[in-house]
């Protein structure tokens, strides 16, 4: 386990196994997770509501999270559907980005948060993404979403 700290917020961030390619080696895989000290409900909100979505990450955002209801982050370099929705728990989504080709289908991205001692676990397992893409969104998770995460939520506790 490894410590990052991002002004005075600090959480623990895991890369749990290694990216996978499917059978045939034309998906690639993955699980990241990372612990921030605070409750599911407030990173389910940043995820879900466009205008928390934006300030934490910097880009903006659309959608409203209802099952089936279309959404974009980033200024559009991310868009897709909700397919499933738990409040505080769990979002699955079908995701896409600019960089998939227009016949490439959607890869599934399932984000699920975990009251634990420490605060929220929250876990991605991002899937069906185009082989050879896997490592650099891996690595996206990481330094566009739990760092500008952390780093927002530090400013919120000040």
């Amino acid at each position: 386990m490894s410590v990052a700290t991002c002004d005075t917020a600090v959480y623990w961030r895991h890369l749990n196994g290694n990216l996978t390619s499917s059978v045939g080696g034309d998906m690639d895989s993955f699980e990241i997770s990372a612990i921030f000290s605070t409750m599911p409900a407030r990173l389910y909100a940043a995820w879900t509501d466009p205008e928390l979505h934006a300030e934490f990450t910097g880009g903006q955002a659309t959608g409203v999270a209802e099952v089936g209801a279309e959404f974009t982050a980033w200024d559009g370099y991310i868009s897709g559907r909700y397919v499933n929705l738990i409040e505080n728990q769990r979002i699955e989504q079908s995701w896409r980005t600019a960089d998939f080709v227009p016949e490439q289908q959607n890869s599934v991205l399932v984000i699920e948060f975990a009251a634990v001692p420490a605060g929220c676990e929250v876990k991605i397992r991002h899937s069906q993404i185009p082989v050879g893409q896997g490592s650099r969104y891996q690595q996206g998770w990481v330094d566009f979403y739990f760092d500008p995460l952390s780093q927002w939520l530090a400013g919120q506790a000040t």
